[in-house]
């Protein structure tokens, strides 16, 4: 597996273009997300400049995995569109805290396709990691998330300092909370 990380104009050229289009078979035609995804890709107003991503790429070259870091000092994903999700508490704007935000960890073209199992698999452990290095390398002490509730289980098993920013809520039929990351000081 290999792993790259950049924004949309310091990735390798089409690198971006082919990302939109597996956030779409991932999000939309996999998990069944109601995204707005004109010609099949997958794109959201926080999709910016100052946006960094990470991309894993299998053997073959094909994307398996990726992650998307925006700035808390910028409106996110958490702090827009669901802060209820941290309890009364005002969402983080800070340097030191960035947003981990469409994560997915499934190869797309591996037969059965099936985005259940991505929170357990290896990618998903490895691209972890990556993204918690990339957001130190850009100063992150922390990163929060909107994950579902499974992803508690994989944090704690693969041992990384997390914990709910509060409560977990059903929204959309799934069970999602807010999780902080803790930046481990290996990782930087």
């Amino acid at each position: 597996m290999r792993i790259e990380y950049g924004s949309k104009t310091s990735l390798p050229f089409g690198l971006f273009e082919d990302l939109s289009y597996y956030r779409n078979d991932v999000f939309v035609r996999l998990l069944g997300w109601d995204l707005d995804t004109p010609y099949g890709v997958e794109l959201d107003q926080f999709d910016r400049p100052d946006t960094v991503y990470v991309v894993a790429k299998n053997d073959e070259g094909r994307i398996n995995g990726c992650a998307r870091l925006l700035p808390t000092t910028s409106p996110y994903l958490l702090g827009e569109v669901f802060p209820e999700l941290l309890n009364g508490l005002c969402p983080p704007s800070s340097p030191d805290v960035w947003e981990l935000s469409r994560f997915a960890a499934v190869d797309v073209s591996a037969e059965p396709t099936s985005a259940r199992g991505q929170l357990s698999s290896p990618i998903a452990i490895t691209l972890l990691r990556s993204s918690l290095q990339t957001a130190a390398t850009l100063g992150a002490k922390s990163v929060i998330t909107v994950s579902p509730i499974g992803i508690e289980r994989l944090l704690r098993h693969a041992g990384f300092q997390a914990h709910r920013a509060g409560p977990p809520m059903v929204v959309g039929g799934h069970p999602i909370f807010a999780c902080w990351i803790d930046i481990a000081p290996s990782l930087t």
